[in-house]
């Protein structure tokens, strides 16, 4: 029924958006509720507001792979192309273990320099995103230390137009302060902790103004002593306007709670009003 809701919002409403930026730049949607890839945040804010005008956004997404799934809405703002707000609602299920994990993650990031299409360096901002786990008794018995965490980052972003061989270019770097399991759903710290700073990487060449495909990494910490791998993921995302946008992408999510081979896919949809 989410995504019903979803979906029917996207096709039947009639909403004035902002469109004060290039199309694709903001972007798609990144699992913690910040703009940025699937599963990493860009220093892009979400949304096509200029800095003369605000926008709201929301997504939704589902990531499906061989043990578990990740469903998760978000609702985001833009207030002048300076500071974006963001609120999501994550649900993890374990159907071999009828369990199912939700989090709530806010989230806050700052434009403090650039442009990723204009500037000459790339565009900086620095974000903090506070989760929370609404029932933290498996985090707790796999030997978490706290069911509430913040992760800190710091993100810079480029576009380079024209740069290969015609086509444009984008790439982002990011590094992230974090205690998260599983980016918080299996808790935060643990019983020996693992190195909190952490490296996130994207890149993606756009084959035409609408349609652009890259590739995503993302360090993870091993606070638990389960094995805890590093995500990556392969993607495609269609433009078709700056109304909405889809992205779909191939998942490699290494080891989850032990279990390994966690591999499958990601389809997210945003809407820009």
């Amino acid at each position: 029924m989410k995504w019903i809701s979803f979906l029917s919002l996207l096709l039947f409403c009639s909403a004035v958006f902002a469109d004060g930026k290039l199309l694709a730049t903001p972007g798609v949607s990144q699992v913690e509720g910040s703009a940025g890839g699937g599963l990493v945040p860009w220093a892009q804010l979400a949304g096509y507001a200029s800095e003369n005008e605000w926008s709201i956004s929301s997504f939704c997404s589902r990531g499906s792979v061989k043990n578990y799934r990740l469903d998760v809405c978000a609702l985001q703002g833009n207030l002048f192309d300076r500071v974006e707000l963001s609120y999501a609602q994550q649900t993890f299920d374990v159907p071999a273990l009828s369990t199912r994990i939700k989090q709530t993650v806010s989230g806050v990031k700052v434009r403090l320099y650039g442009d990723i299409v204009y500037s000459k360096w790339p565009q900086l901002s620095v974000g903090v995103q506070h989760k929370s786990l609404k029932d933290g008794k498996v985090a707790k018995l796999l030997g978490a230390h706290s069911t509430r965490g913040d992760d800190i980052y710091l993100a810079a972003s480029k576009l380079h137009l024209g740069a290969i061989n015609g086509y444009n270019w984008f790439w982002s770097i990011t590094t992230r302060y974090s205690e998260a399991n599983q980016i918080g759903l299996l808790g935060f710290g643990g019983k020996q902790a693992d190195k909190a700073w952490l490296l996130e990487a994207s890149s993606a060449v756009f084959l035409s103004r609408e349609v652009a495909i890259g590739v995503e990494f993302r360090e993870k910490p091993n606070n638990l002593k389960l094995g805890e791998t590093h995500w990556k993921d392969v993607f495609i995302a269609w433009f078709p306007n700056k109304s909405f946008n889809i992205t779909a992408a191939w998942l490699d999510l290494g080891s989850i709670a032990g279990v390994d081979a966690q591999m499958g896919w990601y389809l997210s949809i945003t809407g820009y009003f």
